[in-house]
């Protein structure tokens, strides 16, 4: 059995290398060329590399949405983590219809499409005055990803042993004492985990960022990436270079974060 697992394992590896290897060496290649070697057959691989799309984008809005997409990302991570820890803890520890009927919101809301909320919320927030800023943005993102963290972070907490909270309260300590000295040390993977998930999917956002920003100006890296498909065509070395770019930050965090998100994900999974 161990000679034959071997080989099977190398062959899905090299063909998921091959997989997502191969468009990802696609993006970075277009992204050093010109226009017009773009769609060349004879400018596949071998081609003179330019740095032309890259000069563009740092001479453009590249900084500006760079600094637009931390702002939003680590913004969304932190209210999203203060709303799904103490809610997921609070469903951990509770037992009977409320946890149930809890987490039954929790997964429609899980459910309802990122789409049926856009008007609703294009409407209160220009009613609130937050159309066209970042704040407006970010509470609409944490709103997204709250039903989601809280429903990741629930699993950790559940792992604590409720032995330990007991042993805290014998000696003396606060729920809140208890809370932030034991449970929350015990289940930091998990959120760890789910904080470097928030940040991956509101780096990545889209439709509201489109949506909520008024003024091309203002736009995140998503929203800038579509800027370059227009009426006209699409800039393809432009696109691709962004698309590096826009990369670049995601890869530092996945790799800063890769052992305690797989070490995450293996408790999340067992228990």
């Amino acid at each position: 059995m161990k000679q034959t697992t071997g080989p099977v394992t190398g062959t899905v590896k090299a063909l998921l290398t091959l997989m997502y290897g191969i468009p990802i060496l696609w993006i970075v290649l277009t992204s050093f060329k010109k226009s017009s070697d773009v769609f060349s057959s004879q400018a596949s691989l071998v081609f003179r590399p330019v740095t032309t799309a890259y000069v563009e984008a740092f001479n453009g809005d590249l900084m500006i949405a760079l600094k637009q997409s931390v702002l939003i990302s680590v913004g969304t991570t932190v209210l999203t983590l203060l709303v799904a820890i103490p809610a997921a803890y609070g469903l951990a520890r509770t037992v009977g219809w409320i946890s149930t009927t809890g987490l039954g919101l929790l997964i429609v809301l899980q459910m309802m499409p990122q789409t049926a909320t856009v008007i609703p919320l294009f409407q209160i927030f220009g009613n609130w005055g937050l159309l066209d800023k970042t704040v407006g943005v970010i509470i609409a993102d944490t709103a997204l990803l709250i039903p989601f963290a809280t429903l990741l972070l629930r699993p950790f907490f559940r792992s604590v042993p409720p032995q330990l909270e007991e042993a805290g309260a014998i000696d003396g300590a606060s729920v809140l004492r208890t809370f932030f000295s034991i449970v929350l040390p015990v289940a930091r993977n998990g959120v760890f985990t789910v904080g470097t998930l928030v940040f991956l999917l509101s780096w990545g956002e889209f439709l509201y960022a489109v949506n909520m920003f008024l003024s091309p100006g203002s736009y995140p890296m998503s929203a800038l990436l579509a800027q370059q498909v227009s009426a006209f065509g699409i800039n393809w070395p432009g696109l691709m270079a962004l698309a590096v770019m826009t990369s670049v930050p995601i890869m530092l965090v996945f790799t800063a974060t890769y052992r305690l998100l797989r070490d995450g994900l293996t408790v999340g999974a067992v228990k």
